[in-house]
């Protein structure tokens, strides 16, 4: 039986579809009523119905398609818990882990990159979870998105120190922290544990012998000595891992590829940096002069009166500087990887690793052995300040693991696929992320 109504205040009892047509000024039902009403059916048309009327469509879309699309394995096995601190962040913990008596110990602050936001690191933190369920809780920052990321990197580092402390405070039984950083964030987090950064006093014991002057035999005794351990946050610093990070900057030497070496290019955006990035791009660029001060990316590779910047990195057990090799044409492999261009690994040594088929290079980081300081102005003289660079960050050893997207349908977007910045379009960044759990110190 067909019949048509006019369309009721309240879901009637028939299947209803709605129908417009340029002939009628308002709307007509069509109900059929076919004498049966299987449950998928009635959820589709119920679904049109609450759509027209302002009713949570997408709850009923959600019902309706379980039955078609079943829930992932990865949804089935999901251990992870959500969390909202007080500092409006997501903290990242297994809900096993959580109600036991032995909590995890060690956080690991996930910082984003220049327009990004807390959602870049949300599969690798689901991925630190899993694979280390009783030993991590993953912070993904949260004071540094969007707009604010052009503020520039000193005053993002402050507002990220600021915020760990924030966080630390909600885990009291925190003994460990590591930062892991993508893009600028590297540069932000960088800054960060220059501020974070303190000696914590020790007591400990050790052994003194002494000889008698009659010649009998050393008398060994105790004495207590005072020592410092550095700390961050007043945790003890473990992971410092940076992804496409431009620790060297972005100005010239092809360090921005997109401008494909062109001279006459690099020179105009490193002039337009402040109206691209606002003072980020000054950063970036070198071309900042805060009161005649040399650029802040060089000072960073040294200490200050409040600020030590090198000895916070020195702090951590391992630091790791993961770059795209190619195909990435924000960031340029030499200021990812803190090397110059002939320390970079020749073609024949890029070797495909049938476990994380990204990973064509792994080397571990020895210090610089010239540590001679160059003055960052001298009149007539230009001098290179990515060579001053690489100095000071070279005094400590960095592990490089060089990354290729060549072969990949992804190899347009790198620069966000080795963070697998949004898992539909940057999947093939996930061994990346793998390696990285599997080479993390715990």
């Amino acid at each position: 039986m067909i019949t048509i109504t006019k369309l009721p205040l309240h879901p009637p009892n028939q299947i209803p579809i709605t129908l417009f047509t340029p002939r009628f000024l308002g709307k007509t039902l069509l109900s059929f009523n076919l004498g049966f009403r299987p449950r998928k059916e009635q959820a589709f048309f119920r679904l049109i119905w609450a759509a027209d009327y302002g009713i949570n469509g997408m709850e009923l879309l959600r019902k309706l398609t379980r039955g078609c699309f079943p829930d992932s394995p990865k949804k089935k096995v999901q251990r992870k818990v959500e969390v909202e601190s007080d500092n409006g962040g997501l903290d990242f913990f297994d809900a096993a882990a959580a109600q036991s008596k032995v909590q995890p110990q060690h956080i690991v602050i996930m910082v984003n990159g220049l327009a990004g936001s807390a959602a870049d690191w949300r599969y690798a933190a689901e991925q630190f979870v899993k694979r280390l369920p009783d030993k991590v809780i993953v912070h993904r920052s949260v004071c540094n998105t969007s707009k604010l990321t052009f503020d520039g990197v000193d005053l993002m580092g402050e507002r990220l120190a600021e915020e760990v402390v924030n966080v630390i405070k909600n885990w009291p039984g925190l003994h460990k922290i590591s930062f892991v950083a993508h893009s600028l964030g590297g540069l932000i987090a960088r800054y960060a544990i220059g501020r974070l950064y303190e000696l914590s006093a020790k007591i400990g014991t050790a052994d003194e012998t002494e000889s008698s002057s009659g010649g009998e035999a050393n008398v060994s005794r105790k004495c207590v000595e005072r020592y410092y351990e550095a700390r961050i946050a007043g945790l003890d610093p473990v992971n410092f891992i940076t992804l496409a990070t431009p620790h060297l900057g972005s100005r010239g030497h092809k360090q921005l590829p997109l401008l494909c070496g062109l001279t006459f290019l690099e020179r105009s955006v490193s002039q337009a940096a402040y109206w691209i990035a606002g003072r980020s791009g000054k950063h970036l660029f070198l071309t900042d002069d805060d009161n005649g001060k040399p650029p802040l990316l060089l000072r960073m590779v040294d200490d200050s009166d409040d600020l030590k910047f090198m000895s916070a990195l020195h702090s951590f057990k391992r630091r790791v500087a993961y770059a795209n090799a190619n195909c990435d044409s924000i960031v340029g492999w030499r200021t990812s990887s803190i090397r110059r261009q002939h320390e970079l690994p020749k073609s024949n040594l890029l070797v495909k690793n049938e476990k994380y088929p990204h990973i064509v290079h792994v080397a571990q980081g020895n210090t610089e052995g010239n540590n001679s300081k160059t003055l960052c102005t001298i009149e007539t003289e230009v001098v290179d300040l990515e060579e001053e660079m690489i100095r000071g960050l070279t005094q400590v050893p960095w592990e490089r693991v060089d990354v290729s997207f060549q072969k990949s349908t992804q190899r347009y977007v790198a620069h966000n696929t080795i963070q697998v910045n949004r898992y539909w379009i940057n999947s093939d960044g996930a061994d990346v992320v793998q390696h990285m759990i599997d080479n993390f110190i715990v």
